[in-house]
């Protein structure tokens, strides 16, 4: 039995309110004054309810998909200005007792090493991914609570912060995707100074959730689905969510996912921190050819315009499983945070350093394989300022706090010259000489661009004191 303080019943997620909306959105989709009436609603930043957003999702008309690709593009830049952050997932654990049907982690995947990393193999991850100029990562790890307890992600996370490497740097924000849990442990873990708790849905069709989820503490619909109220309660107000597109209907999927961000803004103040867009792809013991919904590129766009200027606020995630045609069009739709030089194994990392060809670890296979250094460059070449920033989260602006710049427009007054402080800061310890040369010259146009003239002024005076050794300076 559940303990009834805790959050359990999904019901809000409304299937029947779902079907009609997207029924609805066929014939009003038709309609281009009423499309357009949307799209101007959408233009105050103010964000679109469920139902507005699933006629955005039936557009067949050529001249309004582009205005609805232009208008999401403009509200990023408005919200959040040009900067990408950047991360790298770091996965400490690959047991796993669930059977979930898309996930080369599944418990009977007789091809996949089992492993997860001692606390010295943390601290080889650690550096390997501070080499590569990361501060901020996310912690994956499988569900098996005999092998990977609470305790041991907590000591995993402890170990982490507490690395330095011989630069004196050190990861300065961990965020956390791991298994729904109760709110006692969701308590444990903002203790242990958690970034951002996020949890993907995977998908919210019941009927396909269940096929998907045949065994396993997973298979729970209802206690999966409740998970970041949970973590609400547990006191962790950055809570980050998100759709594996393939598994379901993405127009049923992108409908569910903003009827459950309502549902978060309702219940506790705030929406999602983050929506992460993943998409399937190849791993081990996976065979696509069983999933007939996976989308389209140009469908996979569309989810993204649309959650854009649907949840205006939200940070929205990219990871390394699209390629990187794809990521480039992806950014121009709203995305405002991507993995770089990404492994998805367990020590992979460290070994694809020493050892190219280690064993298989793998969650799943990535797409863009390009390193760090390259990544930087291409955003550079293509007029965005790359970001290390951790900020928000280590002066507080968490929860309500950052919703309220978000939602007015202000936190881009920060992540600007964040931005660029953290950016010079990657630039001295880890750049190439080209992307030093590329991404000087984005720092010398962008900071004229700061708005404020004393947090221009501020701004270069913290970028001189990086070039004379100080580091980790921020507003």
């Amino acid at each position: 039995m559940y303990d009834p303080k805790q959050f359990h019943d999904a019901s809000f997620i409304d299937d029947a309110e779902i079907l009609s909306s997207l029924e609805k959105a066929k014939e009003l989709a038709k309609d281009k004054v009423y499309v357009r009436s949307l799209l101007e609603k959408a233009k105050t930043c103010k964000g679109l309810d469920h139902r507005e957003a699933a006629v955005l999702l039936e557009i067949t008309d050529p001249e309004l998909e582009a205005e609805l690709y232009s208008l999401a593009k403009e509200i990023k830049e408005k919200i959040y200005g040009r900067r990408i952050v950047l991360f790298a997932p770091l996965y400490v654990s690959n047991f796993c007792i669930n059977g979930c049907e898309y996930c080369g982690f599944h418990k009977d995947n007789p091809s996949m090493h089992r492993k997860k990393l001692t606390m010295e193999e943390i601290d080889e991850e650690a550096d390997a991914i501070l080499a590569l100029g990361h501060k901020r990562i996310a912690m994956e790890s499988g569900e098996d609570p005999a092998n990977s307890p609470l305790d041991y992600i907590i000591d995993c996370m402890k170990r982490v912060y507490a690395y330095r490497n011989s630069r004196g740097d050190s990861i300065r924000r961990i965020n956390v995707n791991i298994a729904a849990t109760t709110v006692e442990e969701y308590q444990k873990l903002k203790a242990a100074d958690i970034g951002t708790f996020i949890l993907f849905q995977e998908t919210f069709h019941r009927p396909t959730y269940a096929k998907m989820h045949p065994v396993g503490p997973k298979s729970n619909y209802d206690w999966h689905t409740t998970a970041l109220h949970r973590a609400q309660q547990g006191g962790i107000d950055d809570v980050g969510t998100g759709v594996l597109y393939g598994l379901y209907d993405y127009k049923y999927e992108v409908t569910a996912q903003l009827m459950f961000a309502e549902h978060m803004e309702k219940m506790f103040g705030v929406g999602p921190h983050t929506i992460s867009v993943p998409r399937m792809r190849e791993a081990e013991g996976v065979d696509l050819k069983k999933f007939p919904y996976l989308p389209a590129d140009d469908q996979f766009l569309r989810i993204i315009a649309v959650i854009r200027v649907a949840t205006p606020y939200t940070g929205m995630i990219l990871s390394t499983r699209e390629t990187p045609e794809t990521r480039r069009r992806a950014l121009e739709l709203g995305i405002s945070q991507v993995s770089a030089g990404s492994c998805t194994g367990i020590g992979g990392y460290h070994k694809d350093i020493a050892h190219p060809k280690c064993e298989n670890t793998t969650q799943f296979k990535v797409s863009d394989e390009r390193t760090p250094d390259e990544v930087l460059t291409w955003l550079c070449e293509d007029g965005y300022i790359p970001s290390y920033c951790t900020a928000c989260y280590r002066q507080g602006r968490t929860g309500d706090r950052f919703m309220s710049l978000a939602k007015s427009g202000q936190i881009k007054n920060i992540c600007q010259p964040n931005a660029l402080l953290t950016f010079k800061e990657y630039l001295i310890g880890y750049g190439s000489d080209k992307l030093k040369k590329v991404g000087q010259a984005v720092i010398e146009k962008e900071i004229e661009e700061i708005p404020s003239d004393k947090v221009k002024e501020l701004t270069k005076e913290r970028l001189k004191k990086l070039d004379q050794g100080e580091q980790d300076l921020f507003f």
